[in-house]
């Protein structure tokens, strides 16, 4: 394998790939919450067509469907190693979500919309932990370009959540909810046919054979179980370790379509030079932050690699969560400056503490979600990688339940209450993880 900086045009294809997928997800995802929660409108915008749900139960919805977008890659991930192999699960995945947004989109009654909700969770399962799985086999064990390749990845792929909420929302908002939806799966429509024409020039026999299968390869047929050695236990056990912490990390990092999504509609002042900013928009503010932020990033950890100054993968985690944590002052703040959650509803917080807030929230996502996917694929045994990166998925799973439940929460105590809690919370357990960090190295035997 090359050891210079430059990433193979695979690389990319995976990417772009993934890019549409996030693009689909992002863009039902900036207004999936309003179209809950918003009555089934009359009037001049009768024709948005909401669901009617309170803001609890729209949340638990949203949690719930969320978390199983990642729990689902468990199943997907095991499908694919023992017996699809990675190319035809990503295949499999993509027509499905397609299909589940186009359910969506039909109409706006509760049968199409559990529907569409659920197809669109089996097609994450299969599609979500593949792609990931695939990028980690370009690169051998040792090569210095993994965080980076994976820092690229990520701004690649959150390139199309910018344009998801701004376009999906525009129309969404503008025509009715059923365009959102149908915009969302043109976008994976596009991406399955970048993947399927660029895979066979580009992507060669990759992923083509389940890795189980490989093994037996390997093994010259035998198709006894192949036990687990010390060291991969140990490595397993960083995984599981790491997953507890970063669960609670997605808990809060998750909030930004549900609590801060709904706080931002009622509470922030979103008019700009006498024009109003869509609320749906308000979800591009991550990933723009990303894609200008993961460059610096790709290039900070290529450099402290060549110094030898590269902080653990732990450190890097710990580092992310304190940064998060401390990025949900600023939604306090937006809540002190109105004069708290008793305030009248017309007074409306700065601008500016959301777009801080986002910012802190963005910087500590990049020291721990493309870290977190470039571990995986150096620790989970390369016979398990699918499943193992299902399990990693298992943090946000979890992680979207708790947040879904976050609504009843700011619902009940207050704003205030849910943002203060959140900061101490996530401080504290970084500041564990930190302690905790040099023994998981020694866990890691050499793999961070």
């Amino acid at each position: 394998m090359s050891t210079n900086s430059k990433q193979s045009p695979a690389f990319y294809i995976l990417s772009f790939t993934s890019m549409w997928e996030r693009f689909s997800y992002y863009g039902m995802r900036a207004f999936l919450i309003l179209y809950m929660a918003n009555d089934i409108m009359l009037g001049e915008k009768g024709h948005l067509g909401g669901l009617g749900f309170s803001d609890g139960y729209a949340g638990i919805v949203y949690g719930v469907f969320n978390g199983m977008c990642y729990l689902l890659p468990l199943l997907g991930g095991w499908l694919s190693d023992r017996y699809l192999g990675e190319r035809r699960s990503v295949l499999i995945g993509g027509i499905l979500i397609m299909i589940g947004h186009f359910t969506l989109a039909t109409d706006a009654g509760l049968f199409p919309f559990y529907t569409g909700l659920t197809i669109l969770a089996i097609g994450n399962g299969f599609f979500k932990p593949t792609t990931v799985t695939m990028i980690g086999d370009l690169y051998e064990q040792g090569d210095k370009r993994r965080d980076s390749a994976f820092t690229i990845y990520y701004m690649i792929f959150n390139g199309g959540a910018i344009l998801a909420p701004i376009l999906c929302g525009y129309f969404g908002e503008t025509y009715g909810y059923k365009y959102g939806f149908l915009t969302a799966g043109i976008g994976m429509f596009i991406g399955l046919v970048i993947y399927v024409i660029s895979g066979k020039k580009y992507l060669g026999d990759l992923g083509m054979v389940a890795k189980h299968k490989l093994a037996r390869l390997q093994t010259k047929g035998k198709k006894e179980k192949i036990p687990l050695t010390s060291n991969e236990r140990d490595r397993i056990a960083v995984i599981f370790v790491l997953l507890f912490f970063v669960t609670f990390f997605w808990a809060a990092f998750e909030q930004a379509g549900s609590t801060m999504n709904l706080y931002t509609d009622k509470y922030i002042n979103k008019v700009v030079m006498g024009w109003e900013i869509p609320t749906s928009w308000f979800q591009s503010i991550n990933p723009i932050y990303v894609v200008l932020l993961a460059p610096l990033f790709s290039m900070f950890w290529l450099w402290l690699a060549k110094i030898k100054k590269n902080p653990s993968t732990p450190m890097k985690m710990a580092i992310g969560m304190v940064i998060l944590g401390t990025g949900f002052l600023f939604m306090v703040g937006a809540v002190l400056q109105r004069g708290g959650d008793v305030a009248d509803d017309t007074v409306k917080a700065s601008l500016g503490w959301l777009m801080g807030a986002y910012l802190f929230t963005t910087i500590g996502e990049l020291f721990v979600s493309p870290i977190g996917l470039s571990m995986v694929t150096r620790l989970a045994p390369a016979r398990m990688g699918s499943l193992f990166m299902g399990v990693w998925f298992l943090s946000s799973f979890l992680a979207h339940l708790i947040g879904g439940f976050m609504v009843q929460f700011m619902e009940k105590l207050g704003a205030y209450n849910l943002f203060l809690t959140i900061t101490i919370f996530i401080i504290v357990l970084g500041i564990i993880v930190f302690t905790m960090a040099r023994k998981l190295v020694t866990w890691m035997h050499g793999r961070d």
